[in-house]
C-alpha cells in the first residue's frame, strides 16, 4: 500500500482553497488519501492507535482539526485546553500523519468534500450510519472504516482523572 513517500514531516494546511489544491494534485499523482477528524485536545494514546489504524489504510493521511470556536460550541465553554496552533503542530509532528487541516464548522462534511478521500476512518463509537461525510466519500467511489478504539481511552476520562487528583491533592 505505502507506494509513496509523501512524508514533509507532516503539512499544516490552513486554509481550504490551500486544501483543495494540495489534496487535488496529490490524487491526480496516484496517492490514496485517507481523513479523519477530531478535537485532538489532550493527546493520548487512543489518539495515537487511531491515527496509526487510519494511516495503514492509504498512502497519506489527512486529519481534520476543529477550531477553538467549534469545539467550545460542541464541548462547552471550558474547552479546549489547548489551542488550535499547539493541536495541530502536535498531530503534525506524529509519524503516521501527513497532513493537518482545521475546519470551523460543527462537522467536517465541507473539508471532506474539499479532501475528496478514498478512506474515510472514523472510531467504532460511530455507527457507519451517522459518519458525516460518509455518502460524499462512497459516492465517490470510497469507502468508510470504523475502527476499533482502545477502551478507556479518551479525553474526557484524562480531564476527569486530572480533576479528581486535583481534588486530592
Amino acid at each position: 500500500m505505502n507506494r509513496w513517500r509523501v512524508r514533509l514531516a507532516g503539512t499544516i494546511v490552513r486554509h481550504r482553497p490551500a486544501a483543495r489544491r494540495v489534496f487535488a494534485g496529490l490524487r491526480r499523482r496516484g496517492v490514496r488519501l485517507v481523513f479523519t477528524n477530531g478535537v485532538f485536545d489532550l493527546l493520548h494514546v487512543g489518539h495515537l492507535s487511531l491515527l496509526e489504524a487510519a494511516r495503514a489504510h492509504g498512502d497519506a493521511l489527512v486529519v481534520g482539526v476543529n477550531t477553538d470556536a467549534s469545539v467550545r460550541r460542541l464541548k462547552g465553554p471550558g474547552r479546549p485546553i489547548v489551542p488550535l496552533a499547539e493541536r495541530m503542530e502536535m498531530l503534525a509532528r506524529l509519524k503516521p500523519v501527513d497532513y493537518v487541516v482545521p475546519f470551523g464548522e460543527d462537522t467536517p462534511a465541507r473539508l471532506i468534500a474539499a479532501v475528496r478521500p478514498a478512506v474515510l476512518v472514523k472510531g467504532s463509537d460511530y455507527r457507519v450510519s451517522d459518519i458525516v461525510g460518509r455518502e460524499t466519500v462512497e459516492n465517490a467511489g470510497g469507502r468508510v472504516v470504523r475502527v476499533r478504539l482502545l477502551r478507556g481511552r479518551s479525553t474526557s476520562r484524562l480531564i476527569g482523572r486530572a480533576r479528581r487528583a486535583f481534588r486530592m491533592a
